[in-house]
């Protein structure tokens, strides 16, 4: 028994290594890709790296990747929670998009005071987010629909829909020659902190609510029954029936958590930046969840770590203009890493099942070799 356990405790580190060599792996990769890039372009990656590392060592770019990260987080959280059951939401950054808008109308409105309209307007992005989010699971359930095909289809429904909405006649006000909601009253607005000395920006709240999101994460993911069916689910969906998980119902709370917390991606920006809904709200972070889940391995702690180090690229990707490099290699270097790690992962995942078969052929043959030393 005792050498059972110790077998198993060392497979649980090498699996540990694994998780973690793997993405490290492909950022060295991505570096390496990038180096060569810049060296045919006639630039020098060692200046470009160490502009990029400069410009986010200061204290005003520190604050702006919390900020941003909080945001590339909660979309990564979103992306992950289909993913861990083998469903693929990509529709998060149409379901943000339109409960923001939604969002942002009812707290325009002022219809309660304070603290209590902040509450609502994040209660109202949930809602929309999770409802938006089920269309894609009741297609999938009742009809067959790959939510890869529906949560695409949604996407581009969603934008029309917050298109079609916003204007004068319907939720925007017009400013000039800008449209947008009617701004948030400012006793709701979520509060900031000067954190970081040296500027006077502060860390948005919602820092703590993206925390917090992971660590719910987390715990629904591996402590409790609906995590456990999700999980099984995602395994396999046969086995799973066997063992009295209702797929059905799986499927749809599952797109449904997902869409809820896609809901809470443009709060951020709407209740500690911009206060209202414009044709200027950050658009596309869906898809950069996507990116940070797959570098994260839908794990809390990887992608919160693939989330910082995005945004820290794309925050201190205006030192490369100094240099006369376009920013836009910072794009390349993000689409290296993604290739990279993904390929990085099917590695480890067959060099996992040769060393599996090789540890089998080696217990099988052991009581073999001692019956013969025996005879």
């Amino acid at each position: 028994m005792s050498g059972f356990m110790e077998r198993l405790t060392g497979r649980v580190k090498l699996d540990g290594v694994f998780a973690v060599v793997a993405p490290v792996l492909a950022v060295v990769f991505a570096g390496l890709v990038t180096s060569v890039v810049l060296l045919i372009a006639g630039n020098s990656p060692v200046d470009a790296f160490t502009a990029l590392i400069d410009q986010g060592s200061t204290p005003r770019i520190i604050v702006l990747i919390l900020n941003t990260a909080a945001a590339y987080y909660l979309s990564a959280v979103a992306v992950a929670v289909g993913f861990r059951m083998n469903l693929f939401n990509i529709g998060v950054d149409g379901q943000y998009r339109l409960a923001a808008l939604l969002a942002a109308a009812v707290g325009g409105a002022g219809l309660l005071p304070g603290v209590l309209n902040s509450l609502l307007v994040v209660l109202v992005a949930v809602l929309v987010g999770a409802l938006w989010a089920s269309i894609a699971g009741l297609l999938k359930m009742t009809r067959g629909v790959s939510e890869v095909i529906s949560t695409i289809m949604l996407n581009a429904i969603a934008t029309g829909l917050t298109g079609w909405l916003l204007t004068a006649d319907r939720l925007g006000v017009l400013n000039g020659n800008a449209i947008g909601t009617k701004p948030i009253p400012e006793d709701a607005h979520a509060p900031g902190w000067a954190l970081i000395p040296g500027t006077p920006m502060e860390v948005n709240s919602f820092l703590v609510v993206a925390i917090v999101a992971g660590i719910g994460y987390a715990v629904l993911l591996n402590r409790t029954r609906f995590g456990f069916d999700l999980r099984a689910t995602g395994r396999s969906e046969p086995a799973a029936v066997a063992s009295g998980v209702n797929v059905k119902r799986m499927v749809i709370s599952a797109m449904a958590v997902s869409g809820a917390v896609a809901g809470l991606v443009g709060m951020p920006e709407l209740l500690g930046g911009s206060y209202q809904y414009s044709l200027n709200f950050p658009a596309g972070l869906g898809f950069t969840g996507i990116a940070i889940a797959l570098l994260g391995r839908n794990n809390a702690v990887g992608m919160a770590i693939g989330a910082l180090l995005w945004a820290f690229l794309d925050s201190s990707s205006n030192a490369l203009q100094i240099l006369h490099i376009s920013k836009e290699l910072v794009d390349i270097m993000k689409g290296v890493i993604v290739l990279s790690v993904i390929i990085a992962y099917e590695l480890v995942h067959r060099y996992r099942i040769v060393a599996a078969q090789h540890r089998v052929s080696r217990e099988l043959a052991a009581p073999a070799e001692t019956e013969g030393a025996a005879a």
